[in-house]
């Protein structure tokens, strides 16, 4: 479901989401979206990609934070 809603709402700036396990992030992804109890595992997995943590899956500000780099063109910490 979360993956669909970002879909939608990041289509305007040509981004390509994808749900995958944690344990199969793919080699030159370059922001992993997950949830903070999974971040060190993501973090492991996928050293070179941008960790940014949720802690709700409704309405929490990460996401927010995500599209307005994307749309900005501004930096994204994890």
């Amino acid at each position: 479901m979360l993956a669909s809603q970002l879909r939608k709402r990041l289509a305007p700036y040509d981004v390509t989401v994808e749900h995958t396990p944690v344990n199969s992030i793919p080699a030159g992804t370059q922001v992993v979206l997950c949830h903070a109890d999974l971040a060190d595992r993501a973090r492991g997995i996928s050293p070179g990609s941008v960790v940014v943590t949720f802690k709700s899956f409704m309405g929490d500000p990460a996401f927010d934070r995500v599209e307005a780099a994307i749309r900005d063109g501004g930096r994204l910490d994890g």
